[in-house]
């Protein structure tokens, strides 16, 4: 009888097991997500910044599964696992396991912060990156419509809280757009000034990376003309204003985080199986600490077991991919009563880009930093490859090639209820 692996979260690590078991005899595999579609993360702020549309990093896991006999999906939120029953309890439905693979990823952390939860901009989901978009379009729009320079000067400032590659990225995008783009689209800006601040408190930017990459990261965003504040914690944001930990304060209308992700705790798994990130503590197979039968990849699990990561690995596109793609290889093992492979992570380096033919990477092999046009390249064409399926790779593709040589946008458009000028539900982000 086959065996039933259900896995929970459709980003890199679930996407890549489920495919890796597709059409493998002996397993039927079903993938819940709480959307129907599979996004390619590494690129949510060129859609929340209207460079990229949302089809060109998206493809429906229907799609995916299209002539993969044994592989199914199911739209749902996961509730609560039964262990006893090897029972999963979605908002949808109930699934029986003999394998159950946590793949859910993460949410963005605020650290208790209330004010910045209800009222900044995060950016960890499709919805979250059209959201962003609309409201930077729309405040674009309510600031050549204003007459009151105090109100204005609050909607031209920008912060973005974090200043790892996400945070770099999107501030690296909309200070492009701010010196190439927006005085074409919105002739009103010109000779209108816009400041974008990107704050962290760590003392550099891109934290993780060598201090090559860090030294030119942080001096190119300065000749784009952002603002870098660094060794600065965000402690409030209320009443228009971002508060620091040093009593300091910026008035804007915009507050964008990108300042840390945690891990969410499920009813029915051990408390003592999460570490303080909630993130689900994993041994070299990928099986969940104090459980049977369940295991967890990608940025939901900690692994400490790899000599080179004894910390846990860097929570990155590439390791959820050879994680899942190991522990598909792992289940065929099992299936075939042979022994499992210990994960030990392929680590090839880490990118950053800043802005048009600004980047950074940290190689491993051979150990190298490189920057400037070719890791911006580099940057591309990786990025490139790594998209899901061909339409997305053209689509993107196009797309980066018209605004490179006509500096505008794939997508300028308000859809939805910010369109009519309703604005408070942008400051009341959801993880959807």
């Amino acid at each position: 009888m086959d065996k039933k692996i259900v896995i929970i979260g459709g980003g890199f690590a679930g996407i890549n097991l489920a495919k890796s078991l597709g059409n493998v005899k002996g397993f039927d595999v079903t993938l819940v997500d709480k959307n129907n579609y599979n996004f390619f993360t590494p690129l949510l702020y060129q859609v929340s910044t209207g460079m990229l549309d949302v089809s060109s990093i998206t493809i429906p896991f229907r799609t995916l599964f299209k002539g993969k006999e044994n592989l199914n999906y199911r739209l749902g939120k996961l509730k609560e696992v039964n262990t006893e029953a090897k029972k999963v309890i979605l908002s949808s439905c109930e699934l029986d396991y003999d394998y159950l693979v946590m793949a859910n990823g993460t949410k963005s952390n605020f650290f208790g912060m209330k004010n910045i939860e209800e009222n900044a901009l995060p950016m960890k989901s499709i919805n979250q990156a059209v959201k962003l978009r609309n409201y930077l379009l729309r405040e674009a729009e309510r600031f050549i419509n204003s007459n009151d320079e105090v109100e204005k000067r609050k909607m031209s400032n920008i912060v973005i809280s974090g200043a790892g590659p996400s945070g770099v990225e999107v501030a690296g995008m909309l200070a492009e757009m701010r010196n190439t783009i927006l005085n074409d689209i919105y002739p009103e800006f010109k000779d209108q000034k816009m400041d974008i601040y990107l704050v962290d408190g760590s003392p550099s930017v891109l934290p993780p990376m060598r201090e090559k990459s860090q030294k030119y990261s942080k001096k190119s965003l300065e000749e784009m003309g952002i603002h870098v504040k660094l060794n600065k914690l965000v402690s409030d944001y209320k009443d228009d204003k971002v508060i620091f930990d040093d009593g300091d304060t910026i008035e804007t209308k915009t507050l964008i985080w990108t300042a840390g992700v945690v891990g969410t705790q499920f009813k029915g798994l051990p408390e003592d199986s999460y570490d303080k990130g909630n993130r689900l503590m994993v041994d070299e197979f990928f099986k969940v600490k104090n459980t049977e039968n369940i295991f967890a990849i990608g940025d939901a699990s900690v692994m400490k077991s790899d000599p080179n990561f004894p910390e846990g690995h860097p929570q990155l596109a590439s390791v959820a991919t050879q994680q899942g793609k190991l522990l598909a290889k792992n289940f065929k093992s099992i299936a075939n009563h042979e022994k499992p492979k210990a994960f030990i992570y392929n680590d090839k380096g880490t990118m950053a880009i800043i802005g048009k033919s600004k980047a950074v990477a940290d190689l491993t092999t051979p150990e190298k930093t490189i920057t400037g046009w070719f890791a911006w390249f580099t940057w591309l064409f990786i990025h490139l490859f790594l998209l899901i399926n061909y339409r997305n790779r053209i689509s993107t593709m196009w797309n980066w090639t018209t605004a490179y040589f006509s500096k505008g946008q794939a997508n300028g458009l308000i859809i939805g209820k910010t369109a009519e000028g309703s604005m408070p539900e942008l400051k009341k982000q959801t993880e959807v």
